[in-house]
């Protein structure tokens, strides 16, 4: 799955969510001033945004696969070292960082164990790789809704609980499939207000990630009739919707 799309239609479509995520990772990951750190993903930046404030530009590198994501990550954060890469193939010496983060892209890694190698192999021993992702399977997610109309109209849609480490204890297995040591694992939770349905409704439009491309690939008449489910299943605007996700973080071999 990829994300060539506009990076304002990624913040308008997760980043009230992902801007939620970003420091209780870097917590979870124990980052702090003095160290070297990778996001793996960055997407337009969230991530990378609470990285920078806790260890500066200087020491912080990013990698994303989208070319529109990378340029917007480089515009907005200059001074930091932002290239085009996946997970899988990662531009960078063997333990140049002192941890790497990933924020809601083992999901959409070609190869999650392969890609979480990666991660553990640029970092230096006894540093932490740490991962989050969206608990699709629970049914806690974002899209939870949206998914949920989707497959009352069409039981033949393909949601997201299917990805890699969208269930309980899978991204725990995936770090040990990768060879990270002392494998812990914690869910986070993150609240979203919405002052009118609409306010909800209109990221979907936009193309973004398979809920995005599941919409607009709908003709109009049926998506109509998934907006419509939509508004009957969400709470009567304004509302608030609380997310969850699921993560893990491990240790580089000594």
């Amino acid at each position: 799955m990829t994300f060539e799309v506009a990076a304002e239609a990624y913040d308008r479509f997760m980043g009230r969510y992902s801007q939620q995520l970003s420091p209780q990772l870097a917590d979870f990951a124990g980052v702090r001033a003095g160290q070297r750190v990778l996001d793996v993903g960055c997407g337009p930046g969230a991530l990378t945004a609470e990285l920078v404030s806790r260890v500066g530009p200087d020491a912080v590198s990013a990698v994303d696969p989208s070319e529109a994501f990378v340029a917007a990550a480089q515009a907005r954060y200059p001074d930091v070292d932002v290239q085009r890469a996946t997970a899988e193939q990662l531009p960078f010496a063997d333990g140049a960082f002192d941890a790497a983060l990933a924020q809601l892209v083992v999901h959409f890694m070609t190869d999650p164990v392969a890609g979480l190698r990666e991660l553990k192999r640029v970092t230096s021993a006894g540093g932490t790789v740490a991962a989050s992702v969206w608990d699709h399977a629970g049914e806690r997610s974002p899209l939870s809704v949206f998914w949920q109309a989707a497959r009352e109209l069409d039981p033949g849609a393909q949601d997201e609980s299917h990805l890699a480490g969208a269930r309980e204890g899978h991204i725990g297995e995936l770090f040990s499939a990768a060879g990270l040591a002392s494998v812990e694992e914690t869910s986070f939770e993150v609240s979203a207000r919405f002052d009118s349905f609409d306010e909800w409704w209109e990221p979907f439009t936009l193309g973004v990630g398979p809920a995005g491309a599941y919409a607009q690939g709908r003709d109009e008449a049926s998506r109509e009739l998934l907006r419509a489910r939509c508004e009957e299943l969400l709470p009567v605007a304004p509302f608030t919707l609380s997310t969850w996700a699921w993560a893990a973080r491990g240790a580089a071999e000594l």
